[in-house]
């Protein structure tokens, strides 16, 4: 079987953590990448569900921003899960 290479960029953190799990499981990235794409030809899908963590919402993460500034102001902040939730 003839051999192909393929380059992709990849945050610098996120690579290190994939290289660690990998190197844990004993296998090269690459080997677990050629998992990955052999998954996807067979099932003709991507093997696990792609979503979006409703933490990381627009509304949240504004709420996030505005307590971070009132913390470097010197202000209390007080913010509940249920008012992160809206």
């Amino acid at each position: 079987m003839s051999q192909t290479t393929i380059t992709i960029r990849i945050d610098e953190g996120l690579k290190k953590e994939f290289d660690r799990v990998c190197d844990d499981l004993g296998m090269p990235m690459s080997t677990a990448v050629n998992i990955f794409a052999k998954k996807v030809v067979r099932e003709k899908r991507i093997p696990f569900e792609v979503s979006m963590d409703p933490f990381y919402s627009d509304g949240n993460l504004a709420a996030l921003k505005k307590s971070i500034e009132q913390i470097r102001s010197g202000k209390t902040v007080e913010i509940t899960l249920e008012d992160l939730e809206r």
